[in-house]
């Protein structure tokens, strides 16, 4: 199954690395070594794309970190979990 996602992706996964930083630094996290929130975002891999990708999903609190987001397709070999 394939499902249609907005956000932001990426063929090196330390791109999607790096934009999670970029995230997390503009939001200040975390606030303490100690914290337990580190990111203010993930990314997820498409491993059941050819080639293997990285994305985020879009979220309004990123775009002026990352940027406008792409729409793209996403393929699941089974039935997503919304989060």
């Amino acid at each position: 199954m394939t499902q249609e996602i907005t956000g932001y992706k990426y063929l090196i996964e330390q791109e999607a690395i790096d934009a999670r930083k970029a995230c997390a630094d503009h939001y200040g996290l975390p606030k303490t070594p100690e914290d337990t929130t580190l990111y203010w975002v993930n990314y997820n891999t498409a491993e059941d794309d050819t080639p293997i990708f990285w994305y985020i999903i879009f979220d309004d609190s990123i775009e002026m970190v990352l940027g406008t987001p792409t729409t793209f397709d996403v393929t699941f070999s089974e039935e997503p979990i919304e989060e």
